[in-house]
């Protein structure tokens, strides 16, 4: 599936704009529309471009008037919007990010031990697995 197809997926189809406006916004999230979706890769910045399209129709009122008709007025469609706005914002905080050899944890763990010479240390960096291999001793 193309990234564009799946962003069209994500927005449950809705035309909102039309496919050049949608490239628009993939191609200012780093995404390629006839890319193959890969997930692990991609998802983040499919979803920050869902944000911004989502974010985009709720700043057009006639957008909002034209998408009003699913629901009573245009105060349910925004509120239906912002809801839909904060569950994608949870979904991307939930995405772990990507395993790197430095963390705010490995800094605790990255003083050498005390030398002869007082108040001369040396740092140098951990990785995951070092820190690992500590915890499970």
């Amino acid at each position: 599936m193309q990234v564009l197809q799946r962003l069209k997926m994500e927005l449950s189809n809705q035309e909102y704009f039309s496919d050049e406006q949608y490239i628009q916004f993939l191609v200012e999230n780093d995404l390629t529309p006839t890319d193959e979706y890969n997930k692990p890769t991609m998802q983040k910045q499919l979803l920050y471009t869902v944000i911004d399209v989502l974010e985009a129709v709720t700043n057009d009122i006639d957008l909002m008037t034209g998408i009003s008709t699913e629901f009573s007025d245009i105060g349910q469609a925004y509120q239906f919007l912002e809801a839909r706005i904060q569950q994608v914002k949870d979904k991307l905080l939930a995405i772990p990010e990507p395993e790197e050899d430095y963390s705010c944890f490995s800094l605790m763990y990255t003083r050498e031990p005390v030398t002869s010479r007082p108040y001369v240390s040396t740092t140098r960096t951990i990785s995951n697995a070092d820190i690992d291999a500590m915890i499970n001793k």
